[in-house]
């Protein structure tokens, strides 16, 4: 159905009983409406991108992810949602890869202290074992005479 056309009207055909509709006019035709529903347009990921770039800025994603979505929303402004759509696309992509490598890297941040730590505390024990231990086992060399 061509949207810019003017809606048609199409008989029904004969049923054998009589149908009477609310409206004025002829019974036995249907009118059609066509809504014209606008794309939706492209989301900018400006506040993920904002997130990033406060955050997370490994390797200076968030930078640029902010420097895209800028970009896709002044497209969206001006009406090119083609333009708009490639620039959040790609702050989109840049999100991703900049959310992940600052999960990744907290994730290695504690484990990392969680090794640090249980190391640090078993030589601890260590120390205190050994000062504990010392008396019972300790030499004492005999003297030599001079």
């Amino acid at each position: 159905m061509n949207p810019s056309a003017p809606p048609e009207a199409l008989p029904l055909q004969h049923s054998g009983h009589q149908w009477t509709s609310g409206q004025s006019g002829n019974p036995g035709m249907i009118q059609y409406t066509t809504v014209n529903i606008p794309p939706e347009p492209p989301k900018d990921h400006l506040i993920w991108s904002l997130f990033n770039l406060v955050y997370g800025n490994i390797c200076c994603l968030g930078l640029a992810a902010v420097i895209f979505s800028v970009k896709a929303r002044d497209r969206k402004v001006v009406g090119d949602l083609s333009g708009a759509r490639s620039y959040s696309s790609t702050a989109r992509v840049l999100n991703i890869v900049a959310t992940t490598l600052m999960i990744l890297g907290i994730l290695i941040f504690i484990i990392i202290f969680a090794i640090q730590v249980h190391f640090y505390l078993a030589y601890k024990n260590r120390n205190t074992l050994i000062d504990h231990l010392q008396p019972l086992y300790k030499w004492n060399p005999p003297l030599i005479p001079q």
